[in-house]
């Protein structure tokens, strides 16, 4: 009942900070153009540029003009599309678009992500941001507008995808609007009376010359000069001095691409067996790409062998961007069109499920070509193949329409079996098609990583609830925390950089008060479920389900700690309990104060948040300034002394969630009267001293290790046990065959495990 009562009084504090707390309007609602516009020359959105015209529109765009010659139009992205970041606020870029389609320039003029630029330096997000320059919202990137720098930061977040999304769909929905370039305006009067789809009734086979002569093959062929000389063009120096090794005409990758879907090219390029095999694996509207590569440089990439990913080749098509995993790619040896070379290297991509291609409309393959400069850096480029299929493949059907105005555009198809369906026409905001939110396609893009994550959680929430039926197996239940460690560090620390951070309170406690939203919460799959799973096993074990199994940089201390005194005989130091008592404090007066600073400004508490070394040793694996690298590695050699001592004593996460966690419903974790007095063994034993001296466990510090429970059942360590054990073995030996037919003739002994045996008594027959 008590703890009930503790329970509704939090929740009621918290409604009422949240009710009575003045709620401010919202940032897209407070900011806008004409807010930032000042902060930004013309000439630095459009270089052409010497002067803005008046705003325009709502939301507003403001014309540039190089003299009297209209340029295009500046407006700021946050004004069309939700560019909210992890920190819950807007980051604002005033983004240049020309009058055909093409992003002219764009500047960052305000942003609160200091949780991004903290180890992530200013010039690199603005490098970024500039490499959109170029691009045409419009109309896929053409083979001769290739090898651009690749918008890629190394350590790149939430924040960077935010930007990245921001400026394109921003940029479209102006494009549309203005009615720039070939896209429709806004509000469209009439709907293309034809509707094109591929003619899956032809299946002729051809060969491989008339198959590239017409374009159902479309090439890349790049040599080692090519490559080279396109990284002396990106500006980077450090790439530049490394050229590939070779001639300059010797071939870096020779590469192919068609839509074997298509049922001429499939049955032309595979063969009619492996074409019907393909169709039968394919679901209905499902389209699958081929690629063939010769050359010193693969496609497929190291993330293939790594972990199932392929991360130089992508597809694009109009603001979608469809990436391969090992579950969508067949290899095959050879193709089987009359004349068709042989490759190094053929696959078969089907484009995932829940991602669309229009093999209709054009689309883009997108090869990332990657080049060391440093022990950990790379330089990218990226290389486009254009693809556009070839009206001998297309089908058109007629349509005719039945609405058409401004709020509703429906039109009637007619299909040849006669049937009618409803269809909105693509990219015309105002036909009511519902935009997919940012965070939905990073889910869908996230299922592997969501699928092992949930799978993890299970096989944990296993251990908790048959923690007692583990630890009575002394050898079995250190395997497998050693096992559970290692994947919380290798994989969800240092592969998927899901750490956990004081920064999470701070942002979610900061968007209660100022305006509460689920989506940037849910712009990281990971860090949300994760979430989501420590709040709830808070009340059945406290903090200590993160602290002690899911917190990367609590996994890295254990493991170094066990590494240096089983390897290295590393001395430990055992803090006397009265130190220890006034140490452990500290922790939560640094969250407190990091709690009282996000009040007064979210982005200096963000920078405070620094003393976790969780971004330097998770995030970016030490890869950062040597002040950030120097305090990480000082607490990891505090470590090898004081097992977790970062744990123990400096941990504001620690701190926060052992707060909330005092509303547990449960206790676990079991004791014996006589723990603490006279037995000291759990207390002494404890690897973060969370046991006091008087025998009872302080469960705001204890990590739930289960190293008490399993001496609690330890036969041989445990006093208790060791006790029922003598006295069950005594029994046992008092009424084995040897004590009743030999009576005072047999004793017992002790044996060297420390059991009880009955042997025959000193001088006495052991045959009676």
């Amino acid at each position: 009942m008590t703890k009930a009562i503790r329970f509704l009084l939090f929740m009621s504090a918290v409604i009422a900070a949240v009710c009575l707390s003045p709620t401010p309007p919202s940032a897209q609602q407070a900011a806008g153009l004409a807010n930032f516009l000042g902060m930004v020359e013309p000439a630095q959105v459009f270089p052409e540029a010497d002067r803005f015209g008046p705003l325009q529109g709502s939301p507003p765009v403001a014309p540039a003009y190089q003299r009297d010659r209209l340029l295009g139009y500046a407006f700021l992205n946050s004004d069309f599309v939700n560019a909210v970041g992890y920190s819950g606020k807007p980051i604002h870029i005033v983004v240049g678009l020309a009058l055909d389609g093409t992003i002219a320039g764009a500047r960052l003029v305000e942003h609160k992500e200091p949780i991004v630029l903290i180890g992530i330096p200013e010039e690199k997000i603005t490098a970024f941001i500039g490499g959109y320059v170029g691009r045409n919202v419009l109309r896929p990137a053409s083979v001769t507008e290739s090898g651009t720098s690749v918008d890629i930061v190394s350590g790149a977040t939430v924040t960077v995808m935010v930007m990245g999304d921001s400026i394109m769909r921003s940029a479209g929905r102006v494009a549309q609007m203005r009615g720039l370039g070939s896209a429709q305006p806004e509000v469209t009067a009439a709907i293309p009376p034809a509707m094109r789809t591929i003619d899956m009734t032809a299946a002729e086979n051809r060969d491989w010359e008339s198959l590239v002569g017409d374009g159902s093959i479309r090439r890349l062929h790049l040599t080692v000069g090519d490559i080279n000389e396109a990284f002396v063009r990106s500006g980077n120096e450090a790439a530049a001095a490394r050229p590939e090794p070779g001639q300059a005409d010797d071939t870096f990758i020779d590469l192919y691409t068609a839509p074997v879907s298509v049922p001429t090219i499939g049955r032309s390029l595979l063969g009619e067996a492996a074409y019907d095999r393909l169709r039968q694996r394919l679901k209905s509207g499902q389209q699958a790409i081929l690629v063939a590569g010769n050359g010193t440089y693969s496609f497929k990439g190291s993330g293939y062998v790594r972990g199932g990913i392929f991360d130089r080749i992508e597809i694009i098509q109009d603001q979608e961007t469809i990436r391969f995993r090992d579950r969508n790619h067949e290899r095959i040896n050879q193709l089987g069109a009359d004349g068709a070379p042989r490759f190094r290297e053929i696959s078969i991509f089907a484009v995932p499920e829940g991602t669309e291609l229009n093999p209709v409309e054009s689309w883009r393959l997108q090869l990332l070509v990657q080049r060391s400069i440093g022990a950990r850096d790379k330089a990218f480029l990226t290389f486009d193949v254009a693809y556009e299929l070839p009206e001998r493949y297309v089908r058109t059907e007629q349509r005719a329409v039945v609405a058409d105005t401004p709020d509703v555009l429906a039109e009637e198809i007619s299909s040849p079996e006669g049937t009618a369906a409803q269809e909105r026409p693509r990219n015309i905001e105002t036909a009511g098609l519902p935009e997919e939110p940012l965070w939905q396609r990073i889910w869908r893009s996230s299922t592997v990583d969501i699928a092992i994550l949930g799978t993890s959680l299970g096989i944990l929430t296993g251990i908790f609830f048959f923690q007692h039926q583990l630890v009575r197996r002394p050898k079995l239940y250190d395997r497998v925390r050693l096992a559970f460690l290692s994947f919380t560090l290798l994989w969800l620390g240092w592969w998927v950089t899901a750490q956990l951070s004081v920064v999470n309170v701070l942002t979610f406690t900061n968007a209660l008060i100022t305006g509460f939203s689920w989506d940037y919460f849910l712009l990281s799959p990971l860090v949300f479920i994760l979430w989501t799973a420590v709040a709830a096993a808070m009340l059945f074990w406290a903090r200590g389900a993160f602290c002690g199994w899911l917190c990367p940089f609590g996994a890295l201390q254990e493991l170094t700690n066990r590494i240096g005194r089983t390897f290295f005989r590393v001395p430990q130091i055992r803090v006397p309990w009265g130190l220890h008592e006034r140490l452990w404090p500290i922790k939560y007066v640094i969250f407190l104060a990091l709690f009282g600073l996000s009040l007064y400004s979210l982005t200096l508490a963000e920078q405070v948040s620094e003393v976790e070394p969780f971004k330097t040793a998770i995030v970016l694996r030490f890869v950062r300034e040597w002040p950030f690298v120097t305090f990480a590695i000082a607490l990891l050699v505090a470590n090898l002394f004081i097992e977790r001592f970062f744990c123990r004593y400096l941990c504001p996460l620690g701190a926060a969630l052992a707060i909330p966690a005092r509303l547990r419903m449960f206790d676990w974790l079991r004791r014996y009267r006589e723990c603490g007095s006279p037995c000291q063994r759990c207390a002494t034993e404890c690897p973060v001293q969370s046991i006091h001296p008087e025998g009872h466990i302080n469960v705001n510090e204890c990590i739930y290790c289960m190293h008490c429970q399993m001496l609690y059942h330890h036969d041989h360590k445990c006093p208790v046990v060791i006790q029922k054990r003598l006295k069950r073995e005594k029994r046992q030996a008092m009424s084995s065959p040897t004590m009743r037919s030999g009576g005072r003739k047999a004793e017992i002994t002790d044996l060297p495990d420390g059991r009880l045996q009955a042997v025959p008594a000193r001088g006495a027959d052991p045959l009676k």
